[in-house]
């Protein structure tokens, strides 16, 4: 075994405190057990190793990847373990730990300057229009793309069948934020070849709801809402979208923490503030799973627990 096997594996535990009476159990997907912290462990593994098997990462190569910190914290371990250039290109809009961890492991930063301090459209395609550059101006080297890369795809499929097997089967309801899309729509596809009555529901940020046909805004959640249609989502992805303000997901977020003992990130909240309503809505003897996207290891210096 090498540090990339183990990648995965991660546990699904029931919420015991902050879960109503009468409500749907929910079922909570730790993937901060991964290596970096983060579910992007897995889809950095497919992406690179994708790559390398069909040649278009060739050895002496490098990889080129714009991203909000989890997916580059997850490429800058995988580079690092298989001893691969890293360029990543980020935002000081994005949490410092993040930052500081892609660094730690060797990755080469490029910082764009955010207008607010938020995730916001134009930052998003900022972000992706100076990855492009970087790779035209550095022959052999290879862009992950994650908003547009289907590689990552197989590695959620196969978190999703984790999943269905450590439910025994039992799942009423899956509940995911989109950032790229491909954490919902491969672990949702597995989930439904399973049983097709499945609901699927989408969390994407309030401030920043284009997939519920709103206009794009600024919002703190990081890693997801990139304030357009991402390429990986598809009609029909979610039976339904669900938004979660900021301050909302921030809220669920620090109450998993102080009552369940839970110490996740933004996303993390926005997901579990959903799944609540859900398992509400389903009631008791249903079951509702959702993902501890990453660790709150990761936020200490920002607003979600600068203050705790």
């Amino acid at each position: 075994m090498n540090v990339l096997d183990t990648i995965g594996g991660t546990r699904l535990v029931a919420l015991e405190r902050i879960v109503p009476k009468g409500s749907a159990r929910i079922l909570l997907k730790l993937e901060y057990e991964n290596p970096t912290g983060s579910m992007k462990d897995r889809m950095a593994l497919a992406m690179v190793e994708a790559a390398e098997a069909d040649g278009r990462l060739r050895s002496g190569g490098s990889v080129v990847e714009y991203t909000g910190g989890s997916t580059g914290v997850s490429l800058a371990f995988v580079c690092a373990a298989k001893r691969i250039p890293l360029q990543i290109v980020t935002s000081d809009a994005f949490s410092r730990e993040k930052r500081d961890h892609m660094a730690a492991l060797g990755a080469r930063l490029t910082l764009v300057a955010s207008e607010s301090g938020g995730m916001t459209k134009a930052l998003t395609l900022e972000m992706v229009e100076t990855a492009r550059k970087l790779v035209a101006a550095a022959p052999g080297s290879y862009w992950t793309d994650q908003l547009n890369n289907t590689d990552q795809l197989a590695s959620y499929e196969r978190m999703g069948e984790e999943i269905w097997k450590q439910a025994e089967g039992r799942i009423s309801a899956f509940v995911q934020s989109v950032g790229t899309g491909g954490s919902l729509r491969g672990i949702s596809t597995r989930l439904r070849a399973h049983d097709a009555a499945v609901r699927v529901v989408a969390v994407e940020p309030e401030e920043s709801a284009v997939l519920s046909g709103r206009p794009s805004g600024s919002h703190k959640i990081e890693g997801v809402g990139a304030g357009f249609v991402v390429p990986l989502w598809t009609e029909g992805l979610a039976n339904e979208i669900q938004t979660v303000s900021t301050e909302e997901a921030m809220a669920a977020a620090r109450r998993l923490a102080r009552e369940e003992g839970i110490f996740a990130g933004t996303s993390t909240g926005g997901n579990v503030a959903v799944a609540l309503r859900i398992a509400e809505r389903l009631g008791d003897g249903h079951t509702v799973v959702t993902i501890a996207a990453d660790t709150g290891m990761k936020y200490l210096s920002t607003a979600l627990y600068a203050q705790a």
